[in-house]
């Protein structure tokens, strides 16, 4: 018999799949801003990348929520 997993651990790691692809997807627009010489887009997507890494972190470590 399979071991129940609780919800809360589901919600969890759909969480950090969503944050990996939103990560994912800020990387390949990185790449396109730096193509079209798109200066402070290329800062802005950077910063938000770095975010979603520090997000996935916090995920791995437990330490996730709001104002964390």
């Amino acid at each position: 018999m399979a071991p129940k997993v609780a919800e809360k651990d589901i919600d969890r790691l759909a969480s950090l799949e969503n944050i990996t692809f939103i990560r994912q997807m800020l990387g390949e627009l990185h790449q396109v801003a730096e193509r079209e010489k798109a200066e402070m887009l290329c800062y802005l997507i950077e910063m938000a990348y770095v975010e979603a890494g520090d997000l996935q972190s916090r995920m791995h470590d437990g330490s996730v929520g709001h104002g964390n």
